[in-house]
């Protein structure tokens, strides 16, 4: 098991690839389903802001960027989390592994996000995503997850 400090180093990098390349999904996927590409970003800033911020379509700073942080600050979460359990074997497997590593923890968030945090702490933008577009988005956080981990264990 890494130590903290390291997890904590290689999560920041990974979570950010995560946190970009799914926000890039949540985007897309709300352009093309509902319309606005700010809707499902929005929606996450529900912790603070309530049901308004998920009927707000365009971007503001109050609704868009509290919601980016948010999700940037749980992406970075699971990925030090990623990091500490499994970093030491990420180290000697190969793309593969991390991949697989990467799904599986993207598949164990998804189930924490939705059938252990209470609603008014779940990610809101399954209220404006579809089932299949939220399994869209959780993968993409599965491949920025692995793509960070990837680039720190480059050659």
């Amino acid at each position: 098991m890494e130590t903290w400090k390291t997890a904590s180093q290689r999560g920041l990098v990974s979570g950010t690839s995560a946190s970009l390349l799914s926000t890039a999904a949540l985007a897309a996927l709300g352009e093309a389903t509902d319309g606005s590409g700010f809707g499902p970003t929005n929606a996450i800033s529900h912790w603070l802001w309530g049901d308004k911020a998920t009927r707000r379509d365009g971007a503001s700073l109050r609704y868009t960027l509290t919601g980016y942080v948010i999700h940037h600050a749980s992406s970075t979460f699971w990925a030090v989390l990623f990091e500490r359990l499994l970093g030491r074997q990420l180290d000697n497997k190969g793309p593969l592994a991390t991949l697989q590593a990467a799904a599986a923890t993207s598949a164990v968030a998804c189930f924490v996000d939705y059938q252990i945090t209470p609603e008014r702490l779940r990610p809101g933008f399954e209220k404006r995503l579809s089932r299949p577009s939220l399994a869209l988005v959780y993968g993409a956080f599965g491949l920025g997850l692995a793509a960070g981990a990837l680039l720190l264990r480059r050659d």
